[in-house]
């Protein structure tokens, strides 16, 4: 290719930018992510690509294109596309279709992209592609691996429940075995709380990387009253050494559609919270049918001591803790939130102080 055509993609590339950059748009829309994008979103590091490749033609170079150009543009791309939620294969789609787009210029101007041309163009958005997947592969990593830390320390703290029921009960029987039998309980306790003291370790490490677990549940249809008095009654023990009475008041006939397991969390942390708050006094586990298709409400309720008004727009925020628990890690509250809401329910909180706390939450209907 002569040298002059050359400089005659450069400035093609220049003086059609804005209808490039309009034509490319318009196929990169039809990508899902990339629908709800606005435009200068859309955009991004794009108009910048071109003029470095205009910059590529005009100094006549099969070489890569100057680091002063490139430097924090591909790869802040493929980050913010991963931010945006792209597929891997849309960040390289989109630069696939520029591709095109280019060539259809080209041709649509009498120009055609071969040889030395050819190879330029390549060189760039290829460059562009690897740069960019590499920048989004990191970045997908890296939120996988807080996925799985995050959801440790969910596991973590919902082992701590059962664990001080475990301890509390052995602690009872001790007084009530043989000497050879209180030996066995002790080292059971010890062994129990041996195991509290790793778990709480796991919490520590893991309480500054709380957002989105991405939760795969498995729902079922079942019937829910089971299921809240099993859970009461792992949970006695606890409500023993406070005096907490613990009450279930849901309908025997409510079915509802939920993973069994997280929501069996979901009430074992209210239940928890609950009966710290509430020494002496009552803690009623509720629920209703919201509507003929299935929906259900449940709620915990206790007359224990409420919470202040100045902290009830946060008890569900990560690490938000009572100042008045030195131990408080601010978790059990937004495992809560984080499990309900990924049944695709809301979670809600009325409380006054001295006179009690009331915990609810839905549970949508199975799809028909």
């Amino acid at each position: 290719m002569a040298i002059d055509e050359l400089d005659k993609l450069a400035t093609l590339l220049r003086q059609e930018r804005n209808l490039l950059l309009s034509q490319w748009r318009q196929q990169v829309r039809e990508l899902p992510s990339a629908q709800r994008l606005d435009t200068p979103t859309l955009n991004d590091h794009i108009p910048s690509l071109l003029d470095e490749l205009a910059t590529a033609f005009r100094s006549r170079s099969d070489e890569s294109i100057p680091e002063a150009l490139t430097i924090g543009s591909s790869p802040a791309h493929g980050l913010q596309r991963a931010q945006e939620a792209f597929d891997i294969e849309e960040v390289v789609a989109e630069y696939n279709i520029l591709r095109g787009c280019i060539h259809d210029l080209a041709e649509a101007n009498g120009l055609t992209l071969r040889g030395r041309s050819f190879h330029i163009l390549n060189r760039v958005l290829d460059g562009a592609i690897g740069s960019a997947v590499q920048t989004y592969a990191a970045q997908k990593a890296l939120e996988v691996q807080k996925r799985r830390e995050e959801y440790l320390a969910f596991v973590a703290h919902d082992l701590r429940t059962p664990l001080n029921a475990i301890s509390l009960a052995t602690k009872v029987l001790e007084t009530s075995v043989a000497e050879k039998g209180a030996r066995i309980l002790k080292t059971l306790r010890r062994n129990v709380q041996h195991l509290d003291n790793l778990v709480g370790k796991v919490i520590q490490e893991n309480t500054n990387l709380l957002s989105d677990t991405g939760i795969k549940l498995e729902r079922r249809t079942f019937d829910l009253w089971p299921l809240v008095e099993v859970v009461v009654q792992d949970l006695h023990p606890v409500a023993g050494t406070t005096s907490a009475r613990l009450v279930n008041e849901v309908p025997d006939d409510l079915v509802v559609y939920a993973d069994a397991g997280v929501l069996r969390r979901i009430f074992q942390n209210l239940i928890a919270n609950a009966i710290e708050y509430t020494p002496r006094g009552e803690v009623a586990l509720g629920a209703r049918a919201l509507d003929e298709d299935g929906a259900v409400e449940c709620w915990v309720r206790d007359n224990g001591a409420g919470i202040p008004a100045e902290r009830l727009g946060k008890v569900f925020d990560p690490l938000e803790t009572d100042p008045r628990k030195e131990d408080g890690l601010g978790l059990g509250l937004a495992i809560v939130k984080t499990f309900v809401e990924a049944h695709e329910g809301q979670v809600s909180v009325e409380s006054e102080e001295g006179v009690g706390s009331t915990f609810r939450f839905t549970l949508p209907a199975r799809p028909k």
